[in-house]
């Protein structure tokens, strides 16, 4: 394991940032080369997953290091479902 000369926090931060603009950037090549779900091909799906299982994992180091748990995490994507009810075609 290498020293890291940034404090925990700031590995937390940094490394999550980092991770989510790559799924973002995922999700931007998908959105410019695909027109729907069905044609999107199996090597693009796994690199989405991939950046999605990085995410991810930055979320469950959050919890551990207790910035948050999973309880507060559930309650905010409960909230997060009805809003989308409202305003997306995401869920009926």
């Amino acid at each position: 394991m290498q020293d890291s000369p940034i404090n925990t926090l700031q590995q937390l931060m940094t490394i999550t940032m980092e991770e989510c603009g790559e799924l973002t950037q995922r999700c931007s090549k998908i959105m410019r080369k695909f027109e729907t779900l069905d044609l999107i091909t199996d090597e693009q799906r796994v690199k989405l997953v991939e950046e999605m299982g990085d995410v991810f994992c930055m979320m469950e180091l959050m919890v551990e290091h207790g910035i948050t748990d999973w309880i507060e995490l559930q309650e905010r994507a409960d909230y997060k479902v009805e809003k989308l009810k409202m305003w997306s075609t995401l869920i009926k």
